[in-house]
């Protein structure tokens, strides 16, 4: 049946990633991409051909005129973000911003403010707390089923970080990148813990370049203390891997402690419970869908938007919610700089 209302959007970026926001576009019946901006000809028109989009732009602001989109899905790198988020602020037309949202930390409170300030509608395209098994982790806590939450741990072992070719395959801007494993890839966690656990109030960490080919850091430990008295533990390590059938599926594993037992996530995707004082790990079944990157979590962020924007839905990953992960992220930094443990309750 066809939606009673379309959702019109548009797109600037054509890179790696954005081949799963394009394909999850197209699999939502309330949405028609109406154009795509992009530097490059070539890779626009391919999109463009695949999803029949009918308007090419390489002016952004040209394309904002004269299409006004309904939504705007911002898939370039973080140097690009201030403007385009700029221009749709400027205009009142709400978008979807790709993580890391700006370079810098003050880049982005600035950006926040000028959303705050405008009333614009800004969301951030993190897509971690949107993988399945992190939803259903939330269903399961919001069930008590461990009880008292001690710790909560995440080893991230994807193993694309070796050698000279290290990311170059699919990312290779990630070589040049000054922070690499908390700015590009820790944050994730950092917005799935705060998902699971909720407020950050100090952090420690210890960051390591392994590989001497990349700029960035590529390994480290993060620890977290939250302020219902749980804590986590980030272990990075970006050169080793782990067992999975697709080592990018989750990217590691995960283990949460409680009063009642033990919640354990394997590489496979698999969920299991340990019973306190039981040797025997109890299977959780759960049904998700083994499509394009993460169980298909883009596809589900994008949902998520579009259900906001058509049936006054409540909205996850906005901007000013974002920040609180960007100056987590910082401080993890800074914490590495200083050699000690840094507290964030006045953040």
């Amino acid at each position: 049946m066809k939606p009673s209302r379309t959702l019109k959007v548009a797109t600037v970026g054509t890179g790696y990633f954005s081949r799963f926001q394009y394909s999850a576009w197209a699999r939502i019946p309330e949405v028609e991409i109406v154009a795509i901006c992009n530097r490059t000809l070539e890779p626009a028109q391919e999109l463009a051909n695949r999803y029949q989009i009918k308007s090419i732009y390489h002016d952004f602001d040209q394309m904002l005129d004269e299409v006004a989109p309904d939504l705007v899905d911002i898939i370039t790198p973080p140097i690009t973000h201030q403007s385009y988020v700029r221009s749709c602020v400027d205009r009142s037309i709400p978008a979807i911003c790709q993580k890391p949202f700006t370079p810098s930390l003050k880049d982005a409170t600035d950006l926040v403010c000028l959303i705050k300030e405008k009333q614009a509608k800004i969301i951030i395209h993190e897509n971690f707390r949107f993988q399945p098994w992190y939803l259903k982790v939330k269903e399961l806590l919001a069930e008590n089923i461990l009880g008292e939450l001690y710790q909560i741990s995440y080893a991230l072992r994807p193993g694309d970080g070796q050698g000279a070719d290290a990311y170059m395959e699919r990312q290779p801007y990630f070589q040049q990148m000054e922070r690499l494993l908390v700015h590009e890839t820790a944050v994730h966690l950092i917005d799935v813990f705060r998902f699971l656990f909720g407020e950050i109030k100090s952090i420690y960490a210890d960051l390591r370049r392994l590989n001497p080919v990349i700029k960035g850091e590529d390994a480290g430990i993060i620890i977290f203390d939250f302020t219902n008295g749980t804590r986590g533990v980030f272990d990075g390590n970006r050169l080793s891997d782990h067992k999975a059938n697709n080592r990018r599926l989750t990217m590691g594993e995960l283990k949460i402690e409680g009063a009642k037992g033990t919640l354990f996530l394997n590489g496979d995707a698999e969920l299991s419970f340990r019973r306190h004082g039981d040797n025997q790990d109890e299977k959780i079944n759960y049904s998700w869908n083994d499509c394009d990157f993460g169980g298909d979590c883009v596809y589900n962020l994008q949902r998520h938007v579009v259900d906001h924007l058509l049936y006054n839905k409540e909205i996850m990953n906005t901007a000013s919610e974002y920040l609180l992960n960007v100056q987590v992220a910082e401080a993890a930094y800074r914490s590495n700089d200083l050699g000690k443990c840094l507290n964030l309750i006045d953040r």
